[in-house]
C-alpha cells in the first residue's frame, strides 16, 4: 500500500501558492484494508475514504471508462493492481496529473511540471473529450491562472470545440453548471471564464443570454469599447478588482443582458434594456437553479443600474423608491453590493477604468439620510398602520430633499 499526494495540492505547491486542501491516492489497497486501518468510507460512485485523524480524502487508485453520454456515464474500476500512472491518466489537465510520494519526490508522467513552467493548460489524454464538465473546469482554471500568464493549449481548445459540436455540453445538469460558474466568479479573472467558453463555442450553449451580447454595439461616446460582450468582460474584471464577493461579480455579469435583445434597427441605443434584462436574469437563474440571493441581486442590478449612474439627479421620490427596492434601509450590505456592481459597470469601459464614481457615495449618503428618520416621534403622536406608513414616507422624502440640496 502506497500513498501519494495528488492533484491541486502538488500543482499549487510547485506554483508557490497556498494549498487549501489535500487529496491523496492510495495504490495497492482494498476497501477492506482501508476500513481495517480506521478509514471511513464516503465514496458513492468509487472508493473514497476519510482519514481517521485529519479527515482528508483518500481515494483508491482507479481507472474510468466512458459508457454513455454526459458526465455521469462512466464505469469505474478500482483495484490493487491499478497503478499510479493509470490513475493520473484519467485526470483532466497535465498540471493536475502530478503526484508527490512520501519522500517528497514528484511523479510527473504527463509533463505537468513542464506545462506549469510554460504556463499552459493542456489535456492529459484523448479521454479528455469523455467528460463535458472538463470544459467548465478548464475555463475556470483559466479564470484562476490567467493573471499568471496561463493560456489554453491549442490542441486542448480544439478538443473542447469538438465536444461542443458533438453536443456533450448539452448533457450538463444545471446544478453543475451553476457550481462551476459560481467558482469561476470567485477566481481572480472571472472574465477569462467567459473568454474560454466563447472560444470553444460553449458559451452559446451554457449562457446564451451572455453570448448574445457579443457583436451588439453601444454608443462609442459612452462606450469606447463599443461591443456589449467586451463591455461585460471589462465590467467583470472591474468587479473582481473592487470586490471578492461573488454576488457582486454575478450582478456585474448580468447587468446588461437586456442589450442582447435590442432589435438591430435600434442599435446602438438600448432603450428599455433594464426591464428586459431583469426578466432575462430571472430566466437564467431559474434555468441554472441559482440561489435566490443571486437571482434577486442580479435582477436589481439589471433593473436599477441606470438609476445609480444618475443618482445625484434623481428626485427624492425616485431616490426613495430605489432604496426601497434594494431593501437598503434594512439591509445596507445589499446596497453596498449594488453600488459596487454599478461602479464596475461605470469603470468597465476602455480608457475609463480609473474614473471616479461619486454616485456610489451619493447613494450611501442617501441611505443614511433616509435611515436616520425615526418613527418614534410619529408613534408618540399616536399614528399607526397606514397613517404611520404615509407619515414616515413623507419624513423620509423631506430628509432626502434636504440631503440632495446639501450633497450637490
Amino acid at each position: 500500500m502506497e500513498v501519494y499526494l495528488v492533484g491541486g495540492a502538488v500543482r499549487d505547491q510547485l506554483l508557490g501558492r497556498p494549498v487549501r486542501e489535500r487529496d491523496w491516492v492510495v495504490v495497492g489497497a482494498t476497501p477492506e484494508e482501508m476500513i481495517r486501518r480506521g478509514f471511513r468510507p464516503v465514496g458513492r460512485d468509487f472508493p473514497v475514504f476519510l482519514h481517521p485523524e485529519t479527515g482528508e480524502e483518500y481515494a483508491l487508485a482507479r481507472t474510468e471508462r466512458k459508457t454513455a453520454p454526459g458526465y455521469r456515464g462512466f464505469a469505474v474500476h478500482a483495484a490493487p493492481d491499478v497503478t499510479l500512472e493509470e490513475d493520473l491518466a484519467r485526470r483532466d489537465l497535465t498540471i493536475n496529473a502530478m503526484a508527490r510520494d512520501a519522500a517528497g519526490r514528484i511523479i510527473d508522467p504527463y509533463g505537468g511540471r513542464r506545462d506549469l513552467e510554460a504556463r499552459i493548460l493542456r489535456h492529459v489524454s484523448p479521454a479528455f473529450v469523455e467528460d463535458p464538465v472538463r470544459i467548465l473546469r478548464v475555463a475556470r482554471f483559466l479564470a484562476r491562472y490567467a493573471p499568471l500568464g496561463f493560456r489554453i493549449a491549442d490542441e486542448t481548445l480544439a478538443l473542447m470545440r469538438e465536444m461542443v459540436a458533438r453536443g456533450e455540453v448539452d448533457a450538463l445538469v444545471p446544478e453543475r453548471v451553476w457550481a462551476e460558474l459560481a467558482k469561476a466568479l470567485a477566481e481572480p479573472a472571472p472574465q477569462a471564464f467567459l473568454q474560454a467558453l466563447r472560444a470553444c463555442g460553449a458559451l452559446a450553449r451554457i449562457l446564451p443570454e451572455v453570448d448574445r451580447l457579443y457583436g451588439v454595439p453601444q454608443p462609442p461616446e459612452h462606450h469606447p469599447e463599443v461591443d456589449c460582450g467586451l463591455h461585460t468582460e471589462l465590467v467583470l474584471a472591474q468587479a473582481a478588482r473592487l470586490s471578492d464577493d461573488p454576488r457582486v461579480r454575478f450582478a456585474a455579469l448580468v447587468h446588461d443582458l437586456g442589450k442582447g435583445t435590442t432589435p438591430p434597427a435600434r442599435w446602438p441605443a438600448h432603450h428599455g434594456h433594464e426591464v428586459r434584462g431583469a426578466r432575462l436574469v430571472e430566466r437564467l437563474c431559474t434555468r441554472l437553479r441559482a440561489p435566490r440571493e443571486y437571482r434577486d441581486e442580479g435582477m436589481l442590478a439589471a433593473r436599477l443600474h441606470g438609476r445609480c449612474h444618475d443618482a445625484p439627479a434623481l428626485r427624492p421620490a425616485t431616490l426613495l423608491d430605489t432604496l426601497e427596492r434594494l431593501d437598503a434601509l434594512r439591509r445596507p450590505e445589499r446596497l453596498e453590493r449594488f453600488v459596487l456592481a454599478c461602479e464596475a459597470d461605470a469603470r468597465g469601459r476602455t480608457g475609463l477604468e480609473d474614473r471616479p464614481y461619486p454616485q456610489a457615495d451619493y447613494l450611501r449618503g442617501a441611505r443614511e439620510a433616509a435611515a436616520a428618520v425615526s418613527p418614534h416621534p410619529l408613534l408618540a403622536r399616536g399614528l399607526r398602520g397606514p397613517e404611520l406608513g404615509a407619515a414616515l414616507r413623507l419624513a423620509r422624502l423631506r430628509a432626502l430633499a434636504a440631503y440632495r440640496r446639501t450633497a450637490r
